[in-house]
C-alpha cells in the first residue's frame, strides 16, 4: 500500500488533475491530457519527494489513474518538476484555502 493517495481536482472529456498528498503534506500534482494514441502528463512533485518515492508515484499514476481511464493507450509520457508549492491563487475572492487555516 502507498503512503500517498490521488485527490480529483477537476475532469474534462480529455484530462484531469490530481493533487497527491500523504494525509498530512501535498506532495505535489499530477495533470493528465489524453489523446488517441498516448497519454502526457506533468508531475509537479515537493523537493522533499525524493526519486524512489517519485519512481512509486510515477508507477501509481500509471496504475491507479491511466490504465483505469485508458487502458488501450500505447504509451505514457510525463515531465516531472520539482519544486516548492508557493501557494494556491484564484480570481474568486470568496475561494478558501485550506492551507491558509493551517497558518493562522
Amino acid at each position: 500500500m502507498s503512503d500517498f493517495h490521488f485527490e480529483r481536482e477537476a475532469r474534462t472529456p480529455y484530462s484531469e488533475v490530481y493533487t497527491i498528498d500523504d494525509g498530512t503534506h501535498s506532495l505535489g500534482r499530477v495533470d493528465v491530457h489524453y489523446t488517441a494514441s498516448a497519454t502526457f502528463a506533468t508531475l509537479a512533485i515537493h523537493t522533499s519527494v525524493d526519486d524512489e518515492r517519485m519512481q512509486a508515484i510515477l508507477a501509481a499514476i500509471d496504475e491507479e489513474i491511466v490504465s483505469t481511464a485508458d487502458p488501450y493507450r500505447e504509451d505514457l509520457v510525463v515531465t516531472v518538476w520539482r519544486g516548492e508549492e508557493v501557494g494556491v491563487f484564484a480570481d474568486d475572492s470568496d475561494f478558501d484555502d485550506d492551507d491558509e487555516d493551517d497558518e493562522e
